[in-house]
């Protein structure tokens, strides 16, 4: 570990050994609590702040406020040969998903395509790290996931729909794996808190006030008011497609049930998650890997540099994060107080 002005390099084992020590402090089982740690560390790592050790505060404070189980153990159903369900037993998505990834890889092979569908989950984390790994195996994934009520829909009067992001990623022969992930909303809500904790004002068009009106305060949207879709119309269909099939097809709570009211301190929404595997080489033989190929060659002849999911690509594996001076005393506090 070095220190610089105002920030702190530390590697990335070292921040995975800190933060798991913070969610074990505070309820975590082990097995969570490493699976949590090496998430938010790759988020901080790739450059997904908003996703990063950004969200400790809310993890602890909703592993404090009882919202959460940190020990839970996920049960794990086959509903059908390409139908894998898990009850996440009010844990987090990333151990339920964890525990069913095996099991769901192999319907993925068997069948060409296969559905996971977890309920009773939390999810505050970044979504690409939930289907990278998929296409790293040579399959292709999609994921959704719903959130709490903190976006108005087109034509609606109020916050029925979470930001309801959207993650995909398939493999690129010779290549880094194409994937995507992004909030539904113009922007995603840990975004806006990141804006508000550093004193930004936002790009117009991100969200209203308590009053409807357009506004670029974060802590105006953040208290009262409510994110609007991307791309009006088209990113509001495209929201309410994640609400329908996660809600739907987990039978968890639409982003509008979430009540966190009996736990002050809760920040982390508990709905589902869908995540849909499709096994390319079912394809004509050489079809896939043959055509991604092609595809990244035309862009690249068409001028781009990079495609998406590159760049992230490139620079999570540096070994290393640089984080403020301040949330890295913040993590130590955590990490040396008296475990709940």
């Amino acid at each position: 570990m070095s220190v610089r002005s105002g920030t702190v390099d530390v590697s990335l084992e070292a921040l995975k050994g800190l933060l798991a020590r913070i969610f074990e402090r505070n309820g975590c089982s082990s097995a969570t609590a490493s699976i949590l740690a090496a998430n938010c560390a790759g988020a901080e790592a790739a450059g997904s702040f908003s996703h990063g050790v950004f969200r400790v505060d809310g993890y602890v404070s909703s592993l404090r406020s009882g919202w959460i189980d940190g020990a839970a153990g996920p049960e794990i159903y086959s509903k059908s040969p390409a139908y894998v369900f898990v009850d996440a037993k009010n844990g987090f998505a990333q151990v339920a998903l964890h525990a069913a990834r095996d099991i769901f890889v192999q319907r993925i092979r068997e069948n060409g395509v296969a559905l996971l569908s977890i309920r009773g989950s939390h999810h505050l984390a970044a979504l690409w790290p939930d289907v990278t790994p998929f296409a790293q195996e040579g399959l292709i994934a999609i994921s959704m996931v719903n959130s709490f009520g903190c976006s108005i829909p087109v034509g609606a009067k109020k916050p029925l729909l979470g930001t309801n992001p959207f993650a995909f990623a398939a493999p690129i022969r010779g290549e880094a794996p194409l994937v995507f992930d992004f909030a539904t909303t113009s922007m995603a809500n840990g975004d806006v808190q990141l804006a508000a904790r550093e004193g930004r004002t936002l790009p117009p068009g991100i969200g209203v006030d308590s009053s409807g009106e357009p506004t670029t305060d974060p802590n105006k949207i953040l208290n009262g008011g409510a994110l609007v879709p991307f791309g009006g119309h088209k990113g509001s269909a495209i929201s309410l497609m994640v609400e329908l099939m996660v809600a739907g097809l987990t039978g968890g709570k639409f982003s509008s049930e979430v009540d966190w009211s009996a736990h002050p301190g809760a920040q982390t929404p508990h709905t589902g998650q869908i995540i849909i595997g499709i096994d390319p080489s079912f394809s004509e033989p050489g079809g896939f890997s043959d055509r991604s190929s092609q595809f990244i060659a035309m862009l690249r002849d068409a001028g781009m540099e990079s495609y998406p999911g590159l760049r992230r690509w490139r620079i999570q594996d540096k070994g290393s994060v640089t984080i403020s001076s301040a949330m890295f005393n913040r993590l130590t506090e955590y990490a040396a107080e008296v475990k709940c």
